[in-house]
């Protein structure tokens, strides 16, 4: 038996798939998987086969033929093929996670292309495919332009490699988001915006803040917050959480040591520190703080808001550092401190040093 990839279109009407099928099964075709992309001609059914070596090329593509298909393609195809789209899909996403630069390759591997080039963004290109022929768009700038000899490409093929391309940009934007901080101390730190998957390292960093510090972010009490609650902290729907670790050396992990929010909620936008024990007093709140009032000018918010217990002098102290005037409302023993801002929409979030 050998294996092969069979392309065809039929028209996209009950029990065409099946007169397709049973045309392949009369002699002797093992259809081991198969995808359906709809297209406007018809659907495009995508096989993978397993057939007697007696069958050569033109009797699959004469067996199609005869079961209804048209604009048939066929190809020998490895044990790789084996593989369900998703899985490779998958697979390739995460290669993509290690090395963004890998997109050509990935494309590549994804499609079958015969040639994956880039072009910068002054290059006037049509988004799309065209036949043999695909153009994406870069977010990053630019677009890629693939070509193979056959079969065309399909619509839900120029998602999938679209979907890789924005995977890619992301990945990249991010590790562009993320700066080393250097201490006055001399201590350095990673600092980048939060996501989902921080959740175990934001957890750890609560346990092991004390109940006073704790007590002090959240006000309300000294116990751990629930897991739905850090991760709306994590991803906020308006505003931003940054994070920042020590890195990995030596197999050590890295270990996140600070968490500050910025909870966008109007024209204001409501501000709040959580820093560990052992990195308190080194100039590591005062680095955030920064960093979320400059992302609140960009953002437009008109003013920000932090609610401080009136004993907690350290964070009063990192406010006074901020340099800024601002008013301060006494409800007992809770200060409402706001700081009015100048929007600017300019610059970037952060910036490499305290």
């Amino acid at each position: 038996m050998t294996l092969w990839r069979i392309r065809a279109t039929v028209d996209d009407r009950p029990g065409y798939l099946s007169v397709l099928t049973a045309s392949l099964a009369l002699r002797g075709v093992n259809i081991l998987t198969v995808q359906v992309q709809p297209t406007e001609q018809g659907a495009v059914d995508d096989f993978l086969v397993d057939a007697p070596d007696t069958l050569d090329e033109a009797e699959l593509v004469a067996a199609v033929e005869r079961g209804r298909g048209r604009d048939c393609w066929v190809a020998r195809s490895e044990a790789r093929g084996l593989a369900d789209q998703p899985t490779r899909v998958l697979g390739l996403a995460n290669r993509l996670v290690r090395d963004p630069d890998a997109t050509g390759e990935a494309l590549r591997a994804l499609l079958g292309a015969d040639s994956v080039s880039w072009r910068p963004a002054s290059v006037g290109v049509d988004r799309g495919i065209a036949g043999a022929s695909m153009a994406l768009a870069d977010p990053a700038g630019g677009s890629f332009a693939l070509r193979r000899a056959a079969p065309a490409f399909t619509p839900a093929e120029y998602a999938r490699a679209q979907a890789l391309v924005e995977l890619a940009a992301t990945v990249v934007r991010r590790a562009a988001e993320q700066v080393t901080l250097v201490l006055p101390d001399g201590a350095e730190v990673a600092v980048r915006p939060a996501c989902a998957d921080d959740l175990p390292g934001v957890r750890e960093l609560h346990e092991l803040c004390s109940p006073r510090s704790r007590h002090r972010r959240y006000l309300g009490g000294a116990a751990l917050p629930r897991p739905d609650r850090l991760r709306r902290l994590l991803e906020p729907s308006r505003g931003l959480t940054l994070i920042a670790s020590t890195t990995a050396t030596d197999g050590i992990a890295e270990s996140v040591v600070a968490m500050a929010n910025l909870l966008g909620e109007g024209d204001e936008a409501e501000a709040a520190l959580l820093v560990r024990d052992d990195w308190q007093r080194r100039g590591l709140g005062t680095a955030l703080l920064r960093r979320l009032v400059k992302h609140a000018d960009e953002a437009g918010y008109a003013a920000l808001v932090l609610h401080v217990q009136a004993e907690n002098a350290p964070m009063l102290r990192t406010l006074r550092r901020l340099g800024r005037p601002d008013t301060t409302e006494r409800d007992g023993a809770l200060l409402t401190v706001t700081v009015p801002l100048t929007p600017q929409r300019k610059g970037s979030l952060l910036t490499p040093r305290v």
